[in-house]
């Protein structure tokens, strides 16, 4: 990537964050070459520890491409962190509200504007006891659908030695050890030109999360578990977690 093009904001973001990623972790990092390095793609990880949104922007930014991710909305209406937020070609996603569609449209936008979106298809960081991928919500399937772009599955493992969602335990020493892999793209050439109804978009997902769950194994050296399905608290019972039919951020 050209330093010419970045500009001030995203150039001040990678001298402050890269050089402190570089110490705190050791990196394992294979896979570069299946990210295009022009056009339109659509990024999709696991998501174990909040600390894993800077490895896979380290490295999809090594990689050639400006990382741009999905984020809560309410981040984007904090003073002075919004606007930052706005002028590092992040995506604000709003969730259960009738701007739903609105986080779509701007995911769309972002990846048939030649970007580099990055998805986390879980919705949120593994509830499953040891970290492996759940089950993944649709949206990253309806967005694949609509622009037809690729679809490239990076798995990790090590960022939670970095941030242990489990104990809630930040580990500030150097060379923490992390393992990043990108794959060739998901083959989902099935579907393309497929309405997306909710039958297609499941079976999408579930390509795309068994995917993700085998490069982890890969990752861990461990036989995979089924995919997690996690599950909620609802007026007393227990409940699957819902759906979204936005591209959902993580947290």
């Amino acid at each position: 990537m050209a330093r010419r093009k970045l500009g001030f904001w995203r150039r001040f973001v990678v001298m402050v964050i890269k050089p402190t990623l570089t110490i705190w972790t050791k990196r394992d990092w294979s896979g570069m070459e299946h990210i295009p390095r022009t056009g339109g793609v659509i990024i999709v990880a696991n998501h174990m520890s909040h600390a894993d949104p800077m490895a896979i922007a380290h490295f999809v930014y090594d990689a050639g491409r400006w990382p741009r991710f999905l984020g809560k909305s309410s981040l984007f209406a904090i003073p002075v962190v919004g606007p930052w937020l706005l002028k590092v070609r992040q995506i604000p996603v709003h969730r259960g509200s009738v701007d739903a569609i609105k986080s779509l449209e701007a995911a769309i936008a972002g990846v048939n504007d030649g970007g580099a979106v990055v998805i986390y298809p879980e919705g949120t960081t593994s509830r499953e006891p040891d970290l492996w991928p759940m089950r993944g919500k649709t949206g990253a399937a309806r967005l694949a659908l609509t622009t037809g772009a690729p679809v490239v599955p990076v798995a990790m493992w090590g960022p939670q030695n970095m941030y242990d969602p489990r104990t809630r335990k930040l580990n500030l020493l150097p060379r923490r050890p992390v393992t990043v892999r990108a794959a060739e793209p998901i083959d989902l050439s099935r579907w393309m030109g497929a309405e997306p109804t909710r039958a297609v978009l499941e079976e999408m997902t579930e390509t795309i999360m068994l995917r993700l769950r085998d490069m982890v194994a890969e990752l861990r050296g461990a036989e995979a578990p089924p995919l997690y399905t996690p599950v909620v608290r609802r007026n007393g019972r227990t409940v699957k977690a819902p759906d979204s039919t936005a591209p959902e951020p993580g947290q």
